[in-house]
């Protein structure tokens, strides 16, 4: 009983201890805090698939003998730590909806239903808006869970008959939820298994002495994958959520118990808002780049090649690259920052664990094997998310995952829910024309202004940025709005081709702003790490760093280049 008591005590990373007595605190703190951060949750975590370990396997790895002693102190530590913790365990919410979230919601769309729909807008179309926005506000507020608010929101198209049952569901049917959710049951494999565990210490062992430099290994790592795997999900999903998710709960970094930010929420945001960047870099880095280039060439009759993409984006990329990982290092840092001693100790821990276990080593080859066909899929004609359910039936066939554990992923299925209503809210939004009577006001509105063609672009690349709050998905967002956003630029004096550029680098960027803009903000988004307020904050603040670093320093390159 004294064991298991200190196991729990051990997984609360000593905070119990606040609540022993003064005079033990005094004796056995500073000898504590002289240990570094990383190695103390290195030694703290042998396995990532059990997040809690004994108190002798503690007392085992722990080097600094300040800790030893505390062995003989359980007991009493104990009765200090429970009484003291079960005061701050947080009263359970009440069942249901939480009103004052809700009834803003519910006001959002009911007061704009019953506003009369603007000349040119259908009222199906109007009707559809009032939803959706009330939708958002509630995905926003959290009166019930996510999947929650968007079933509410499909129902209410439906109810109203402003979307037939088809319509509203259609979107479950789109192959970019389901890439998002099988990514979740990939991380549940690569972290049961251990693999997850053995090559978030290598990560460790190699670029452990900062939580920066870990943090930079990903980034870059993500950066030279994106040219070979044409979509963003799958790339964030199927091979960085993973390997991040292990790296923080390596460093004791977990969702649920405080201890988000010792690592997590920096990671996981980091990891995020790069993706976007290192998308916009390469033509074949989004799936929906392309789409971009043909748009371009029905347009304005000029072709972007994939170097002509690279050599204009490589600058401002590379630039963006280094310097939002240290901002978000500034401005929501780890409080897991540096450890000298981090590398060593992993390999110690590489050699603890031996080598690769069966189940390791299957689901190293199914990785390999999914991986593989996102990158030569398109020669194979095997799309991304057929690779992915084909790994996931090779993790079911061998036992590697259970169909059990997959049903268990609730963030999965909640966030295939949400994502999926979204879409199609945003699709019809199209389908009905108010993107299209959106995009010729702006038109209209920017092309009266009279201004120089150098403002009058920086006006329309705002407006087409920030209007994505309202799109789910790149692809759509390219679809309804890029060709009537060209044109104009065009007509006002915009080069041509760099216009067409500047539109397509931002295509990606403007994912960032928002859980729900691109491909692996579902994936980064529900691993739980950052909240939804601080998620959206940070990514209007990195949405002007990047707009600043792409139009400044990328405006001076492609000044280099010839392209104005």
């Amino acid at each position: 009983m004294t064991s298991l008591a200190f196991t729990s005590t051990v997984s609360l990373r000593f905070r119990p201890f606040s609540s022993a007595r003064k005079p033990r605190i005094a004796s056995v703190t500073p000898r504590v805090a002289t240990r570094s951060p990383l190695k103390s949750c290195l030694t703290s975590n042998d396995s990532i698939s059990n997040y809690s370990v004994s108190g002798d396997e503690i007392l085992s790895t722990t080097r600094n003998p300040a800790l030893r002693p505390i062995s003989k102190r359980v007991p009493s530590v104990i009765v200090s730590a429970s009484s003291a913790a079960s005061p701050s365990v947080p009263a359970a919410p009440p069942p249901g909806a939480a009103l004052k979230p809700l009834i803003a919601s519910i006001a959002t769309g009911v007061i704009l239903w019953f506003v009369p729909a603007p000349s040119g807008v259908s009222r199906n179309a109007w009707q559809l808006l009032s939803i959706f926005l009330a939708t958002i506000i509630g995905i926003i507020t959290q009166p019930l869970p996510l999947g929650a608010v968007a079933l509410l929101g499909l129902g209410a198209s439906v109810l109203t008959k402003t979307l037939t049952f088809a319509a509203a569901f259609s979107a479950f049917g789109d192959p970019i939820p389901w890439l998002i959710a099988l990514a979740f049951f990939f991380a549940r494999g690569f972290i049961k298994t251990g693999l997850g565990n053995r090559i978030a210490y290598q990560f460790v062992s190699l670029f452990g002495n900062s939580s920066l430099g870990l943090g930079y290994s990903l980034v870059f790592s993500e950066a030279l994958l994106a040219p070979a795997i044409p979509s963003v999900s799958a790339r964030a999903g199927g091979i960085f959520l993973p390997l991040v998710k292990s790296l923080c709960v390596a460093c004791g970094s977990n969702t649920g118990d405080g201890t988000e930010d010792r690592l997590g929420s920096w990671l996981m945001l980091t990891c995020f808002q790069t993706s976007v960047i290192s998308s916009s870099m390469f033509l074949t880095a989004m799936a929906a780049n392309p789409l971009a280039a043909n748009l371009t060439a029905t347009t304005i009759n000029m072709s972007i090649g994939w170097m002509d993409w690279a050599k204009a984006a490589i600058v401002p990329g590379i630039v963006s690259l280094i310097i939002v990982p240290l901002l978000l290092y500034i401005v929501y840092p780890p409080t897991v920052k540096s450890s000298p001693d981090a590398p060593k100790l992993a390999r110690e821990k590489l050699q603890k664990m031996g080598p690769m276990s069966k189940n390791e080593i299957i689901m190293a080859g199914t990785l390999i094997l999914t991986v593989g066909l996102w990158i030569f899929g398109s020669a194979l004609n095997v799309d991304a998310v057929t690779a992915a359910i084909l790994g996931l039936s090779v993790l079911l066939i061998t036992g590697v995952v259970t169909w059990k554990e997959c049903l268990a992923e609730s963030v999965a299925w909640d966030t295939l829910t949400w994502f999926a209503a979204l879409i199609a809210m945003a699709g019809y939004l199209n389908k009905y024309g108010l993107i299209s009577w959106f995009s010729q006001t702006v038109v209209k509105f920017v092309g009266g202004l009279g201004l120089s063609w150098q403002l009058s672009f920086g006006i329309l690349v705002l407006l087409y940025f920030y209007s994505h709050y309202f799109f789910a998905s790149g692809a759509a967002h390219i679809g309804a709005m890029f060709t009537a956003f060209l044109s104009v630029a065009t007509a006002l004096g915009t080069p041509p081709y760099l216009g067409a550029l500047v539109l397509s680098f931002v295509s990606n960027l403007m994912g960032g702003i928002t859980h729900y803009g691109i491909g692996s903000a579902p994936v980064f988004y529900g691993a739980g790490y950052v909240s939804l307020a601080k998620w959206w904050g940070y990514g209007f603040l990195i949405s002007i760093v990047n707009l600043a670093i792409w139009l400044g320093v990328g405006g001076a390159w492609w000044k280099v280049i010839g392209l104005w």
